[in-house]
């Protein structure tokens, strides 16, 4: 068969063809009586298995190698193949990442599409003090929202994550459902990442994620989701908060909001019999019933009054001193 019908057959270009020769990878074993090149039926199969491992992204140099030595081992070369395969796919994912927050962005020109390229870069920098740089320095730039969210969810070193958060606030639009897959991770420090920037974020759309968030495992994902629905009187934080207390974990901050929900008659009810039952449980806590009494002084008005009359006769006299302080000091 002629070099024609072999390009014509295979999909093989003739140029390409003549190039495997000269690299000793395909030579015609034939020729015509005119002198034209004639592949036969085996040089047609050294084609396709040319092709073949080419498909699987070796060089061409690694083709002949792996024809050629038949001791060659084909594990470590596949390995190292796979390993390129996923760094490239990592950075062709981050490119369509980059090339999607500047459409979002909308730019108007080229200066507004480097400025936005800049600004990314910055965020994605090693060093903590230019990621803050990058997000305090973008107020010419409309960051898009995902992008903002995606940051926050990544940043751990708390005070660019506040920059984040901040830039995330002005930045025009809520950013809700981006950080709720957040609330969902499998990290536990992307879920509190996420729980912090919605209990800072305003309206009503927050909640519900929020809400699902008292029920994580972890305290420190709980605990500022908590924080976040109790400031805004949502009753269902009363128990996280009052768990946060007996824990010693934010303590001050979860007895302060329990104190602003017992403005409510309602709730001040609930919180006084969640704080009266935890007293009982723990009667042989000290550390924890002190924390306790100290969440009673957050009350309002007389709303603790009576069950601190009961703690001035407790036989822990540390209790009972404290409880008698402030009773003196409502009085």
């Amino acid at each position: 068969m002629l070099i024609g019908e072999v390009a014509r057959r295979s999909g093989v270009s003739s140029r390409m063809l003549r190039h495997y020769e000269s690299l000793g990878l395909v030579r015609p074993t034939g020729r015509t009586v005119g002198g034209y090149r004639e592949y036969r039926p085996e040089d047609i199969r050294r084609i396709f298995q040319v092709e073949a491992l080419r498909s699987l992204g070796l060089s061409l140099r690694q083709v002949g190698q792996a024809l050629e030595d038949p001791g060659f081992e084909p594990a470590a070369l596949i390995g190292e193949l796979i390993r390129w395969t996923q760094d490239r796919l990592r950075r062709e994912q981050e490119l369509l990442e980059r090339l999607r927050a500047v459409d979002a962005s909308g730019p108007a020109g080229w200066p507004e599409v480097l400025r936005i390229v800049e600004l990314l870069h910055g965020l994605g920098s090693a060093d903590a003090g230019r990621r803050q740089q990058a997000v305090l320095s973008g107020d010419d730039v409309p960051v898009p929202v995902e992008v903002l969210a995606g940051a926050v969810l990544a940043e751990a070193d708390p005070i660019v994550a506040g920059a984040l958060r901040w830039a995330l606030a002005r930045a025009g639009g809520d950013g809700v459902a981006e950080l709720a897959a957040g609330v969902v991770s499998p990290d536990a420090a992307v879920r509190r990442r996420a729980v912090v920037a919605l209990g800072e974020m305003p309206g009503d759309e927050v909640l519900a994620v929020l809400a699902d968030a008292l029920g994580d495992a972890e305290m420190s994902v709980r605990g500022p989701a908590a924080l976040a629905l109790g400031a805004r009187g949502v009753v269902g934080a009363v128990p996280v908060l009052v768990g946060m207390v007996v824990a010693g974990v934010n303590d001050v901050e979860a007895s302060e909001v329990l104190g602003r929900l017992a403005l409510d008659e309602g709730r001040a009810k609930r919180i006084m019999g969640a704080l009266a039952g935890e007293l009982a449980a723990h009667a042989q806590d000290p550390p924890v019933r002190i924390r306790l009494v100290q969440a009673l002084a957050e009350m309002p008005g007389t709303v603790a009054e009576g069950l601190l009359e009961e703690l001035a006769g407790d036989g822990d006299r540390m209790v009972a001193m404290f409880a008698e302080t402030l009773l003196r000091r409502s009085s």
